[in-house]
Parts: C-alpha cells; sequence; structure tokens
C-alpha cells in the first residue's frame, strides 16, 4: 500500500526541495516569535540579534549537510566515481568527505559563538556574553519540532523501500521509492548535525556553569574562577585522556555493530543450511519460512548488552580522573583537570560526530545514486546494481552505517553526559 501510494505522488525527486520549504516557513515563525518574545519579555535588540544568529546558524548547518550528503552535490558523486576502482577507493573517499566536514562544522560553531556572546556583551545585561550564547542556543532550537519531523522522513520512506522490495512491487516503484530513501539519509543527516550543532553552542553555557559551580564551592562567589591553564601538566593530560574518551566511546559503539552484524549473519547461515528453499517456498502446505524472530532476538540483546560499556564510559570517565587527580600526590588542581575533560571532549565529541554522522550519509547516498542508475562508465554505459560499482559501493555503505546510526548520533550523548556528570559532581573534585 505504501508501494502504490508513493507511485502517485507527484516529482518525488523535489521532495528535499518541498521540505525546505516547509523548513523556511519554520524559520519565519520563529523569528516573529524570536522578535515577540523580546519585545515583551527582554526589551533588549542586542538580544534578538543572538538569537537570529542561532537561526542562521541552523539555517546553515542543513545546508552544509545537503552539500555533503546529496547526490547532485560534488562530494556524493566523487565516492560514486571512486566506486568503479573497488571498495578500497570508495572507503578512501568516502573518509576524505566525512573528515573535510569538520572545517564547515567548526567554522559554524565558532562564527556563532563568537557573534552571539559579543551581541551578548553589547546587550549590558548581567552575565551578557553567556546570556548572548543562551539566547543563541534557544533561537537555533526554535525549530526543533519541524527538524525533528523531517527525521522522521527517512525511517518512513526507508520502510517503504523494504516493504517494495520484499512485495516486487516492480523496478518503476523502487526508482520513487529509493529517491526518497535518499533524501531520507539527508534529513537523518541533517538532524544529526543540527543536534550537534546545537550542543556545541549549549556546551559553552554548560561549561561556564561548572566554572561557577567551582568558583562558588571554593570561593563562596561565582566568576573567580575562571582559567583552564592548558600550560599546567595535569590539564594538557586531562585534555589527553578527554579525546580519548571519545575515540575509546565511537570505537566500543562501531565494534558493537560489528560483532552483532557477524552473529546476524551465521544466523543467515544457518537458516539456509538447514533449509535451501527458505526464500522459495514450494509446498504449500508446509512452508518454508525464516525464523525472524531468532535475528530480532539477537539484535535486541546485542542492543542491551553491547552499549553497556559505551554507557558507562562518558559516567565515570571525568569521575575517575577528576577523584585520582584530587588523591594523588603533586597537588594538582583536579577541578581543573575535569574543566579540561569537559572542554576537549566536546569538541572532540563535535567534530568526530560530524565525521562520522556526514560520512556515513554520503556513503549510503552514493550506493543509492548507482542504484538510480546514475553513474556511467567512460562509453556512456550505465553502471547500476550487481556491477562491480555497485558492489564496492554497498561495502562503504556497510562501512558507514555504524558510523552514521550508531557510534555519530550517540557522540551527542556523550557529549551531553560529560557536561552533566562535570556539572553534578564537581564538589568531588574540590579541595577546599
Amino acid at each position: 500500500m505504501i508501494g502504490l501510494l508513493c507511485v502517485k505522488t507527484k516529482e518525488n525527486e523535489n521532495a528535499m526541495n518541498a521540505l525546505n520549504r516547509g523548513y523556511f516557513v519554520a524559520i519565519g515563525f520563529s523569528v516573529i516569535g524570536l522578535a515577540a518574545t523580546v519585545y515583551f519579555m527582554l526589551d533588549n535588540w542586542w538580544l534578538f540579534g543572538a538569537g537570529t544568529i542561532g537561526i542562521i546558524a541552523s539555517i546553515v548547518i542543513v545546508f552544509i549537510t545537503q552539500y555533503y550528503t546529496e547526490s547532485r552535490y560534488r562530494p556524493v558523486q566523487d565516492i560514486a566515481e571512486a566506486s568503479k576502482t573497488g571498495p578500497a577507493t570508495n572507503i578512501i573517499m568516502g573518509m576524505s568527505v566525512g573528515l573535510s566536514t569538520t572545517f564547515a562544522t567548526a567554522l559554524v560553531i565558532g562564527l556563532a559563538l563568537l557573534l552571539s556572546f559579543w551581541m551578548g556583551d553589547m546587550s549590558s545585561v548581567h552575565g551578557g556574553g553567556a546570556f548572548g550564547t543562551a539566547v543563541a542556543t534557544m533561537g537555533m532550537l526554535m525549530t526543533c519540532p519541524y527538524v525533528l519531523s523531517m527525521d522522521t522522513f527517512g525511517p518512513i520512506t526507508d520502510n517503504a523501500n523494504g516493504i517494495n522490495e520484499m512485495a516486487g512491487a516492480g523496478p518503476e516503484v523502487r526508482r520513487i521509492t529509493d529517491r526518497l530513501d535518499a533524501v531520507g539519509n539527508t534529513t537523518k543527516a541533517l538532524t544529526k548535525g543540527y543536534a550537534m550543532v546545537s550542543a556545541g553552542l549549549a556546551a559553552f553555557l554548560l561549561f561556564q556553569a561548572y566554572l561557577d559551580r567551582v568558583s562558588f564551592i571554593k570561593f563562596g562567589e561565582t566568576g573567580l574562577y575562571n582559567i583552564v591553564d592548558i600550560a599546567r601538566i595535569e590539564v594538557f593530560v586531562g585534555a589527553l585522556l578527554a579525546a580519548m574518551i571519545v575515540f575509546l566511546f565511537s570505537a566500543w559503539a562501531i565494534k558493537a555493530v560489528g560483532k552483532t552484524a557477524s552473529k546476524i549473519i551465521e544466523e543467515v547461515r544457518r537458516q539456509f543450511r538447514e533449509d535451501p528453499e527458505i526464500l522459495n517456498p514450494k509446498d504449500l502446505a508446509h512452508p518454508h519460512m525464516p525464523d525472524y524472530g531468532r535475528a530480532v532476538d539477537i539484535t535486541t540483546r546485542a542492543g542491551l548488552r553491547e552499549m553497556i560499556a559505551p554507557g558507562l564510559l562518558p559516567v565515570l570517565g571525568p569521575i575517575v580522573i577528576g577523584v585520582v587527580f584530587r588523591f594523588i600526590p603533586g597537588g594538582y588542581d583536579a577541578a581543573m583537570v575535569v574543566a579540561a575533560v569537559l572542554m576537549v571532549g566536546t569538541i572532540v565529541g563535535i567534530l568526530m560526530a560530524s565525521y562520522m554522522n556526514n560520512g556515513g550519509g554520503a556513503w549510503d547516498n552514493a550506493k543509492k545514486m548507482i542504484e538510480d542508475g546514475q553513474l556511467k562508465d567512460e562509453n556512456g554505459e550505465v553502471l547500476g546494481k550487481k556491477t562491480f560499482a555497485h558492489q564496492a559501493a554497498v561495502v562503504g555503505d556497510t562501512v558507514g552505517d555504524p558510523l552514521k546510526d550508531t557510534a555519530g548520533p550517540s557522540l551527542h550523548v556523550l557529549v551531553k553526559l560529560l557536561a552533566t556528570v562535570t556539572l553534578v559532581m564537581c564538589p568531588l573534585f574540590i579541595s577546599v
């Protein structure tokens, strides 16, 4: 039924443009709502400017994500072209695309923070700079409901694609849902990028809150503890350990996907060995049916069990680091060490998430581009499904899936956990 409805839709290839038009409508209402809020509650138009910076940042990150993950732009096309020479070149090009996205992400967050902090200072309110970044964060989050609705577009089209394939609805229906699925990959990637940029804006506020909390506990007054000296050896080590936490967390999350995928493959092979006709039933009285429940059970159990260690790492990591540096000899400032953990862990986490989310989306859409018949060889022949280039693109997509669907989105949780844990547990790190 979903497949038949998809056939009847017009201009499926313009789905992303339709979503963008809706997004700009949401942006327009957000600007109006922000202006009304500032007029009636804050009465300070510098803060309206700070909020507008947040809204602009959300627009920019949406189009940056589209550039890196849509097949009509160069990055995805480069990955598809690299597939002609095999999986290795596909993976190399995909990694290059993913890593290059960190430049735009860092630039957007940096400029948004600088401009909103300056506007907050110009507003002359108490704590103006930090308050300006807070208003910018809220400005960016004003379009959150619409961005979340765009995120749901991806799983819906993905499932519709699977239903059409299983139902054998035909190549024309499959072509339409493939294109919608490609749009869904982009909307999923831009939602993750949107979340990480908003987390980057909020991270500065949480970092300031941590320093104020430490200052209040040590001196009974906020604002006195406001320097993190990276030249101190313990602070440098704390920053080093923070970067390690991000990489180790990502490694464990990706490893969990790999181990579970291996178990699923072994289960599928077992079922085919026991019943070679499992997908070709001949006896209607005794049909050969796959044991779907067993496969679902494996993934569900693994999803709960394999993520225990990655889940504990950002919770226990900063606590252990802070307590160790507080009690080992040497007179180290444990609170400053944990501040470095929070600051560097947030920065590295945001950039790593940008690489994984956008790189994974680009790999996926490079495969979709080939399946849609958009890749041709030097003779003008279409390189579609079941070709060598398509096989290479499938390998790249398989590499990108745990990045964009597991480790990348999970880093958003890691960043927030680092901030929350350090803020709540900061009395443990302070020698009064």
